[in-house]
């Protein structure tokens, strides 16, 4: 194989994501030509609405996998946080790349600390698990939706529509903006999503001689991390419209990972956590997903969708 093609999303994350990818690419496989084919998709294009009422994250990735099976692009970059728990048939992740800071950060132009923040401060965010975590610990906030690439969510707080937004800090830093970050919010405060963080390379299942290309990407410590953590969210049917985090952390050898399901409003937080050793680290995700269902999980969950209509 002497040229491969990386689908990608065109916003500037997005392409900075599949430049990454191609550079390494390039390093481990010299001689190998690497073009990168930019794409819009359907979640890029709805702006005005929140992924839970447009279909969720999978509307950021659907358009690259048409692309893989039509055979116009041989891979995908994705943030693992964006790709659904269950990827159709016909598709896998190849590998799951070093993870960067998993952890939400807080940007303000004004204020230092969410504890800062005055009765009545608005803060924005696209995602529901970071709301219901907000409004659980700072009911006196008034929390508003914000979509729209960093760029443009960065420039809705410059132009004073929110005193406060929540952005990923692995985005920032790889955009090369970290020094817009007021403060990290460490994980016990907002839990992040499941596989926040990581990268993972898509392709389609039948192509053997990819999986073997891309083997140097995987990261094996990242790749247990996120596995336990979207085997806990796939057994509570993670979606955009569950707020749901999921964190993994190994050492010595033993994974631990947290989960998080809350409601909206913040008026129900339920947390589980366990520890396993690595080689098991599907079974832990399915373990603390159990013991959240110990919890009425379930009946949080038929509830938020009720609500949601």
């Amino acid at each position: 194989m002497d040229k491969i093609v990386i689908a990608s999303r065109e916003s500037r994350l997005a392409m900075w994501q599949a430049e990454h990818i191609r550079a390494r690419l390039q390093n481990m496989h010299p001689g190998l030509t690497v073009e990168i084919l930019g794409m819009t998709t359907q979640g890029d294009q709805i702006l005005d609405k929140t992924l839970s009422k447009i279909g969720g994250k999978g509307l950021f990735v659907k358009e690259l996998e048409v692309a893989l099976q039509e055979g116009r692009a041989d891979l995908a970059v994705h943030s693992i946080k964006d790709v659904p728990m269950v990827l159709p048939e016909g598709f896998a992740l190849a590998a799951i790349c070093t993870r960067e800071d998993p952890r939400d950060a807080f940007v303000s132009n004004r204020y230092r600390h969410l504890a800062d923040l005055p009765d009545g401060a608005v803060v924005g965010t696209s995602s529901l698990r970071r709301e219901a975590q907000l409004r659980a610990r700072f009911p006196r906030l008034v929390i508003q939706p914000l979509r729209g690439n960093v760029q443009t969510r960065l420039a809705k707080l410059d132009n004073g529509d929110y005193d406060a937004i929540i952005l990923a800090a692995a985005g920032l830093k790889r955009l090369g903006l970290a020094e817009r970050i007021a403060a990290l919010i460490e994980v016990d405060d907002s839990l992040p999503a499941a596989g926040q963080g990581a990268l993972g390379i898509e392709i389609r299942a039948d192509r053997a001689d990819l999986f073997a290309l891309l083997a140097g990407l995987n990261d094996a410590d990242t790749h247990a991390c996120v596995a336990a953590e979207r085997a806990l969210a796939r057994e509570m049917g993670g979606s955009c419209q569950l707020p749901l985090g999921a964190f993994a952390s190994l050492e010595n050898g033993m994974l631990h990972l947290t989960g998080l399901l809350a409601h909206p409003d913040g008026s129900v937080v339920l947390r589980a956590e366990a520890t396993a050793p690595r080689e098991y680290a599907e079974t832990l995700g399915r373990a603390v997903a159990k013991k959240l269902d110990e919890q009425d999980a379930r009946a949080l969950i038929d509830a938020i969708l009720r609500e949601q209509g």
